[in-house]
């Protein structure tokens, strides 16, 4: 019994110090950038590992030590392991086998299905990582991969792994953020630059006019600076929505953690509009009782996404009512709420219908661009709804109007 009680305080005096050895490990790489602290995270699950095994030496048969490399779930949880859970990086212990045999709280957030017993190929199919874990199992060498996750709204990742006497080490760096800033300035520049050319060649135009031909004729004047500013205005929504559509894009992998009742939700959406409404003699025709179901969601870009749709239905109306109410339950979206917004417009081929939430993509660019359109509406709607893993379903139909509807998952 003595030499039981000497091996639990051996573990628990060895997990203690590894413990402490990782946390002052993880705080002199904390200035070293996410990179560095996933290599510290690494080395300091490697000590932990480490610790444990020592510890579990002279325990004898009747009182053994629990394997952190061992094949599926530890029946309790190893000394230091609270300490490893507490780390922001994300860490994985992988077994010869390829199973996973302990992901710390940070790599389950991450990674959902990275759970003790679980084999990697479970949670990551991506070619490069399973090489590259296979090299490292084979011959030792610590290895760097990056790559995408495709399950979701997709995230990039990278993988820091190391070898152990049991396996492998891994600690998982988020990198969709920086992959996706990086994007958003391309995107933005080439929108941008192709988006403004036309308004700007239009008042370089205007300008040239103003200052030749018309520059004593008041009246000429006074009509191309309206033009000129509708012009300038144009360009200002349009900086506006991009910018607007490259901050959800951004945080598009992380879902909202709101809670909100989707009626009042509408109904704060439909008072911003009535003034709008009112100007072009429109009425918006609500029926959104109280209370509403809950849902899931960001209050800002939710108000923004029904915005979007009703401002769309009062100008591609036709000056008609616009209606908006709950959506019926559907048994193919269990869980959801939904909400819709409905005008008596013109409709719209169903052969433009897929094409709706394109950037820039426009059944009439005339019409559109006489309506101040962006071309960027929908398709913000569409990635607000991405981001809340939620859907925008359109129905249209020529000469029946339209119905967009917004269904979000139920709050638990």
């Amino acid at each position: 019994m003595a030499s039981g009680r000497d091996a639990k305080e051996r573990r628990a005096a060895l997990g203690a110090g590894a413990a402490s050895l990782a946390a002052a490990t993880l705080a002199a790489a904390a200035g070293a950038g996410p990179a560095g602290l996933a290599a510290a995270g690494a080395a300091a699950l490697g000590l932990w590992i480490a610790a444990q095994a020592r510890a579990s030496d002279p325990a004898p048969a009747s009182d053994p030590a629990p394997s952190p490399l061992r094949a599926g779930p530890p029946p309790a949880p190893p000394e230091g392991r609270a300490a490893l859970e507490a780390v922001p990086v994300a860490l994985l212990a992988i077994d010869r086998a390829g199973r996973i045999a302990f992901a710390n709280a940070a790599a389950r957030a991450l990674v959902p299905r990275a759970a003790p017993g679980v084999h990697h190929a479970a949670c990551f199919r991506h070619p490069e990582f399973v090489a590259a874990l296979k090299d490292t199992l084979r011959d030792g060498a610590p290895r760097e991969v990056e790559f995408a996750m495709h399950s979701g709204p997709g995230r990039w990742l990278r993988a820091h792994l190391s070898k152990d006497e049991g396996g492998a080490l891994c600690a998982l760096e988020d990198r969709t953020r920086d992959v996706r800033a990086q994007q958003m300035r391309t995107d933005f520049v080439a929108n941008a630059s192709h988006e403004l050319r036309t308004p700007l060649a239009s008042i370089m135009g205007f300008i040239d006019t103003l200052s030749g031909p018309a520059r004593d004729d008041p009246e000429a004047q006074a009509r191309f600076l309206a033009i000129m500013r509708a012009q300038a205005e144009r360009m200002s929504r349009l900086v506006d929505d991009l910018l607007s559509l490259s901050r959800i894009e951004l945080d598009e992998h992380v879902p909202p953690s709101g809670r909100l009742d989707l009626h009042a939700a509408a109904r704060e959406a439909a008072a911003a509009f009535e003034p709008m409404a009112r100007a072009r003699g429109v009425t918006i025709e609500l029926a959104a009782p109280e209370p509403g179901p809950v849902v899931r969601a960001d209050r800002d870009q939710l108000a923004q996404a029904l915005g979007n749709l009703i401002e769309n239905a009062l100008k591609y109306g036709g000056g008609k009512p616009v209606r908006v109410r709950p959506a019926p339950a559907d048994p193919l979206r269990p869980r959801m709420a939904g909400i819709c917004v409905e005008d008596q417009g013109e409709g719209v081929a169903r052969e433009h219908i897929p094409r709706l939430t394109e950037r820039f993509y426009r059944v009439s660019v005339k019409r559109s661009r006489d309506q101040g359109g962006t071309g960027l509406g929908l398709a913000i709607v569409k990635h607000i709804m991405t981001r809340h893993r939620g859907e925008l379903q359109i129905e249209s139909a020529p000469g029946r109007g339209s119905r967009f509807t917004l269904w979000l998952p139920l709050a638990d």
